[in-house]
């Protein structure tokens, strides 16, 4: 698969709640996950990585909705704006928020992945 491929699966796969077959069809094994500096999980390798924090904020939030963006494409990168409403599981707080995801592709494999947000 090329990038626009990639990058159009992983959205249908994210809009479908297929989320363990993103990591598995999609990303290298050994790929890198980068949050803003100073979050929990900032850095993490791999797909075990990468499943203990999608753990780790679904045990802070219920999704009560999500949008993606169309990808951006250039070359062997890729970008998605993610629409997120959460509910805080602790305080009860509803939030809407936005984030941007980038995407590296090496091979046919998403190889590392991004996220830019306001703090």
């Amino acid at each position: 698969m090329n990038t626009q491929q990639i990058a159009e699966k992983m959205i249908t796969y994210n809009n479908e709640g297929k989320f363990p077959a993103v990591f598995t069809d999609l990303f290298a094994q050994d790929f890198v996950s980068i949050e803003m500096p100073g979050t929990p999980h900032e850095v993490v390798q791999g797909v075990e990585g990468a499943t203990k924090k999608g753990e780790w904020f679904f045990s802070q939030v219920d999704m009560l909705g999500l949008e993606i963006s169309e990808p951006l494409v250039a070359d062997n990168w890729f970008a998605v704006r993610y629409k997120m409403h959460t509910k805080d599981k602790k305080t009860g707080e509803e939030k809407h928020e936005s984030e941007l995801g980038v995407y590296h592709v090496e091979d046919g494999k998403i190889v590392q992945e991004q996220f830019f947000y306001d703090m």
